[in-house]
């Protein structure tokens, strides 16, 4: 069994952990607030698609909505490659906690990964503002 090595990525948001779900997780939002899928997500039966840029069309299949904050979704790439991404927003006091686990996948540079924990802490940066607005 081979685990990979990871960094968890988190914001505070200053709105109830319910509110800050019920935006998250719709993936028609995310392109307001995670700068990857600004062009957005066009549906595709249960799965969503959406441009990868230099690596194409992408496919995600998201959790389906629950009441335990479950953002999950698996992101599958052109050449078949799946990747699963943990998403979840939890209570934290009066607000909410939003964490993502970033994995630093087989042949992924210490840069390439160092870049996208730092994108992603913008992403959920992003979402904190929208959403104390």
């Amino acid at each position: 069994m081979t685990t990979m090595p990871v960094k968890i990525v988190h914001v505070a948001i200053e709105r109830d952990w319910r509110h800050v779900y019920d935006y998250a997780h719709r993936p028609e939002n995310m392109r307001h607030w995670a700068a990857g899928l600004a062009a957005g997500f066009t549906p595709d039966g249960e799965d969503w698609l959406a441009d990868g840029g230099p690596l194409g069309t992408i496919r995600v299949r998201f959790a389906p909505r629950n009441t335990e904050g479950v953002v999950d979704h698996t992101v599958t790439l052109p050449d078949g490659q799946s990747v699963h991404n943990v998403l979840r927003v939890v209570p934290n006091g009066d607000g909410a906690e939003v964490i993502f686990m970033v994995l630093h996948l087989p042949g992924t540079t210490d840069e390439a990964f160092r870049a996208d924990c730092e994108h992603v802490q913008k992403d959920l940066n992003t979402l904190k503002t929208i959403l104390e607005q």
